[in-house]
């Protein structure tokens, strides 16, 4: 995809990645009713503050894709460990999809881990999200289930890791 640029998310940028992130979780029907995770969704300037952010923006300057890199021990988290990078929130914009934008964002943030010396790279996703586990078993990731987790009765995470080493 040479027409499309991954880079770290600029300020004035902040809003617009919230929607598209919000847009893209709505499109894809991932949002549990009842949990507050369309705020956390919206709240891109945080994400930005704690965790490293980046974009995906086509050839005309359109926002199409947006990821959220957490180092472990970091607000963002949640089943790294040490020597771990994980990656959460992956989010495509509903019309662009189908055009390898996830893919793109998924082998930047691999190509960050090995910038930073990282064994592995993982991540959770909802049981539901059939198409993203396609995609991240197509790169390599495996099954983690030992780290599987609910944050909500009944909302259950699935893990993934791929090792680097």
């Amino acid at each position: 995809m040479s027409d499309l640029e991954i880079r770290p998310a600029r300020p004035a940028e902040l809003t617009a990645i919230g929607e598209l992130t919000l847009a893209a979780y709505s499109a894809e029907r991932t949002l549990v009713d009842g949990v507050g995770y369309a705020t956390e969704l919206l709240d891109a300037a945080r994400r930005a503050e704690l965790a490293e952010l980046l974009v995906a923006v086509d050839a005309d300057g359109t926002l199409v894709g947006t990821v959220t890199i957490a180092r472990p021990g970091t607000p963002f988290a949640e089943l790294s460990r040490e020597g771990e990078l994980e990656f959460r929130m992956l989010g495509v914009l509903p019309s662009a999809t189908g055009r390898g934008i996830g893919e793109a964002l998924t082998r930047a943030v691999i190509a960050r881990a090995r910038e930073l010396g990282a064994a592995r790279v993982v991540l959770c996703s909802l049981e539901t999200m059939t198409r993203a586990h396609r995609l991240y078993e197509r790169l390599g990731f495996v099954r983690l289930p030992e780290r599987d987790w609910e944050p909500h009765p009944g909302v259950t995470l699935i893990a993934y890791r791929l090792e680097l080493t």
